[in-house]
């Protein structure tokens, strides 16, 4: 499913225009980014948690050359699926 098919779905199951239904989505990408980029937490209940780790800088190798180089520590987004979800899922 992309983007546009997953706006189509809520629209059909909320009862929304499409441009409602991505107006809706749109500003639920933008919370959970910007609540991400300020190191915050986004915690739905049944439903998962997303939330940023930290990877520390560590060494690597250039497959062309066999090369050494470090990588830098970056932050990573993560969605972790709650028990319900999974539940759901494996149902």
């Amino acid at each position: 499913m992309n983007k546009a098919e997953l706006i189509s779905a809520i629209a059909e199951k909320t009862g929304f225009k499409k441009a409602d239904a991505e107006k809706a989505l749109v500003a639920f990408e933008d919370v959970v980014k910007a609540e991400l980029a300020a190191s915050g937490k986004v915690q739905l209940i049944g439903f998962g948690t997303f939330e940023v780790s930290e990877r520390p800088e560590r060494e690597g190798r250039n497959p062309r050359t066999g090369e050494t180089m470090k990588i830098p520590a970056a932050k990573i987004p993560k969605f972790k699926p709650g028990k319900a979800f999974k539940d759901f899922v494996n149902a």
